[in-house]
């Protein structure tokens, strides 16, 4: 058998070179300008080159309030459901929808009215719970959305839903197609940071800020509340930052020998990797050094914001990096899953979230950044009106409930003083308005700019976007000033 030329010469090359190798000229063309943007200190380099359109937002800090907070006893006001307790919830509300494992076996389904008052504020005339008084105080600043809803009705695919755009996990969060699409707006500390709270309530997962099928640089930075901020980050004991540096010199050295063997792309990425690693050596620690912060600046987000892995400490850190314009910024607060005792269990949670959530948005109003930085507040579904287990006056508990909840968003083109969306007077169903958690993130991404059905990414031979593309999301122009 005549041996064939090109399968000899294939041979001689692993599958990588060979494919690499054809592309090897307009790869070196794009290590070339990588490297130059790296040593002028420029920024940005995302993939829709500044996005589609003039942004309203910049940035993103995204207050997470995991398992789920009682829409009926923070924004959703129902005053009618007073005449109602212990009375069973109509079938002709519920509709035979899905219910948990957790209640589905209740013999029945008894109304708990909100224990708590709601009170009027602003111009707006917006009630809250008085819960949450420092919140409510700045509702002229706020768009509530009442009917956001989603198809999961239990965490962990709810989470992975909200985050990601899908209940598989996999794919990449929002933030991380947030810097895949948009680059970077600084070269010292990374485009999409998570602050994870004391531990409480559900485990949270880190392909939550997961990167997926985006390139790894993309993927969400979890920062710790303990030791160093960012795990290996410190040199090892004896080494300097001169033999660092010389360190990574040799190695971005090799490396560029490397791809001119085999053409890989990825080894840019690992290139640019390492000189951020370098970098966050010195802008870390001064980012998470709050000692200069003046006393009213402290006073402002609370007593706990000198306590490392508190909401409050985070909130601080968070309006920290949106001055040195971190991209996308993720606080978890867990614990707001109130199955039962919750009149006592959300008093602590709301107390954790309520004083620092409002001096995070008027630290950033009074610096005139919260134009440009979108601020939002929200958990991955609702809870029912129905109690689940025993019901009295001052005590109950309530089952997920993924039909409808409240969120808040505030800055970065929101239109303040504004509700959007009704509930029934059961808070079960929704009356007019509805807004899925897809809508919801196609309405992010066009405050920052993107057009989402213009956003998408070829992986394994389809296009994937984060707000998919055999369902129709749409931006809720409603709350956009």
């Amino acid at each position: 058998m005549t041996p064939n030329p090109i399968n000899e010469w294939i041979s001689l090359e692993t599958r990588r070179q060979f494919f690499g190798n054809g592309a090897r000229g307009l790869g070196v063309a794009a290590l070339a300008s990588l490297m130059g943007r790296e040593a002028a200190g420029e920024v940005g380099g995302g993939a829709l080159d500044g996005g589609h359109f003039p942004h309203r937002a910049k940035r993103v800090i995204w207050l997470f309030m995991a398992g789920a907070p009682s829409q009926l006893d923070t924004y959703d006001y129902k005053p009618t459901m007073a005449k109602w307790f212990n009375r069973d919830l109509p079938e002709s509300v519920r509709k035979g929808q899905r219910l948990t494992t957790m209640t589905a076996s209740q013999s029945r389904f008894p109304i708990a009215p909100s224990m708590f008052a709601f009170g009027q504020h602003g111009d707006c005339g917006k009630r809250v719970s008085e819960l949450l008084p420092r919140t409510g105080s700045m509702a002229d600043d706020l768009a509530f959305i009442h009917t956001v809803w989603t198809e999961a009705i239990n965490h962990d695919p709810a989470i992975t839903f909200i985050q990601t755009g899908n209940q598989i996990p996999g794919r990449p969060a929002l933030g991380a197609w947030l810097s895949y699409g948009l680059g970077s707006l600084n070269r010292n500390l990374p485009d999409f940071v998570v602050l994870n709270c004391e531990p409480r309530g559900q485990a949270l997962y880190s392909r939550l800020w997961s990167s997926g099928f985006l390139p790894l640089n993309h993927a969400g930075v979890a920062f710790r509340a303990q030791g160093d901020p960012v795990l290996f980050l410190s040199n090892p004991g004896g080494i300097s930052l001169e033999a660092r540096r010389l360190m990574l010199d040799r190695l971005k050295s090799m490396n560029r020998r490397i791809y001119e063997d085999v053409g890989d792309p990825e080894i840019h990425m690992r290139i640019a990797q390492y000189e951020m690693a370098f970098r966050m050596q010195a802008s870390v620690p001064e980012l998470a050094d709050i000692s200069g912060e003046p006393k009213h600046i402290l006073d402002l987000y609370g007593p706990d914001v000198q306590k490392p892995g508190t909401f409050a400490a985070n909130c601080l850190l968070a309006r920290r990096m949106a001055e040195r314009d971190v991209r996308f910024v993720q606080i978890f607060h867990r614990g707001w899953d109130h199955h039962g005792a919750l009149p006592k269990n959300i008093r602590r949670q709301t107390r954790e979230v309520d004083q620092p959530a409002w001096a995070l948005v008027q630290d950033l109003k009074r610096r005139g950044m919260l134009d440009d930085t979108l601020v939002i507040w929200a958990g991955e579904f609702g809870r029912t009106i129905y109690s689940q287990g025993t019901l009295s006056k001052d005590n109950y508990g309530r089952d997920h409930h993924p039909k409808c909840y409240s969120i808040w968003m505030a800055g970065g083109g929101i239109s303040g003083g504004v509700t959007h969306g009704e509930t029934d007077e059961f808070s079960y169903n929704i009356a007019r308005d509805p807004v899925h958690i897809r809508d919801l993130n196609a309405t992010i991404l066009h405050l920052m700019g993107i057009d989402h059905e213009r956003f998408s990414v070829k992986h394994r031979g389809l296009d994937e976007r984060l707000t998919g593309v055999q369902v129709k999301a749409r931006v809720v122009q409603e709350v956009i000033s």
